[in-house]
């Protein structure tokens, strides 16, 4: 399985607007964070998880080159707003129309700011340049023949974020994403338990009504017993170099431009 952080920042990015604090301006390129998503090839299978507002520089910066299926954990402006660049990736396809699962709330978003992006039922082929998306209710278990993809809710707020579980066939590697989530819940603490990368929101130093403080994300990363933990969605003012001394069950904080291979 490889994996590929294209973003780990908050709404506001890094270096945020009007700021001039010292991570916003570091000279360190790990203090560098777009909005946060990830893309992850799990036996060939290209897996685009959330679009930033800057996801087409992130994918040409990172030069993806095709998406197989999309996975929106939640509705929020920072995950949802560079779905319209899913376009090109919609054009390469065979039908023109990407499957993207997501919950009931995050298919409200979705219909709601890319109406033009939901063919009729019964549309055929369109090759006219916009995106086009076939709407997935994300199940609790999504069974591919390159592996799996779990899903469980995770509280974030008003609302829920879809925490993803993803398990390569044969080579049987699990990587976890728990992006944007105040808490980690039983359920959802079983399914990652002793997962090879686990991956959880870990804000800042100080609570956050919505989002885990590092101080909580530690507590969770030590319940789940990952091989490897590391944080990401990271707040502006927290440097990169904060991440290397969160003792033995966290390593570190993700950062833009991240590749892994489990």
């Amino acid at each position: 399985m490889d994996i590929l952080f294209l973003g780990t920042g908050t709404s506001h990015g890094v270096p945020m607007l009007a700021c001039d604090c010292a991570v916003c301006t570091s000279s360190d390129p790990r203090d560098q964070r777009t909005r946060a998503s990830v893309h992850v090839v799990m036996n060939g299978l290209r897996i685009q998880v959330d679009a930033a507002p800057e996801f087409r520089l992130q994918a040409l910066r990172e030069k993806i080159r095709d998406i197989d299926l999309f996975v929106l954990t939640h509705g929020h402006a920072d995950h949802v707003l560079g779905m319209d660049d899913l376009r090109r990736y919609c054009d390469l396809r065979e039908d023109g129309v990407l499957p993207v699962y997501c919950s009931a709330e995050g298919e409200e978003r979705v219909r709601a700011i890319f109406p033009y992006a939901i063919p009729e039922p019964g549309a055929g082929p369109v090759r006219d340049g916009y995106a086009r998306f076939d709407l997935r209710r994300m199940p609790a278990r999504l069974e591919l023949p390159q592996g799996v993809i779990e899903s469980v809710a995770l509280p974030h707020g008003r609302i829920e974020t879809l925490g993803l579980v993803f398990t390569e066939r044969g080579s049987g590697v699990r990587f976890v994403y728990f992006t944007d989530c105040k808490s980690v819940p039983p359920a959802a603490r079983e399914l990652a338990r002793g997962a090879d990368l686990l991956v959880l929101d870990g804000l800042r130093p100080n609570p956050h009504p919505t989002h885990m403080s590092i101080p909580e994300a530690r507590a969770e990363a030590a319940a789940i017993g990952a091989k490897r933990c590391f944080f990401t969605h990271i707040a502006h003012a927290v440097p990169h170099v904060y991440g290397e001394g969160l003792g033995p069950e966290v390593q570190g904080f993700a950062y833009d431009g991240w590749r892994v291979r489990l």
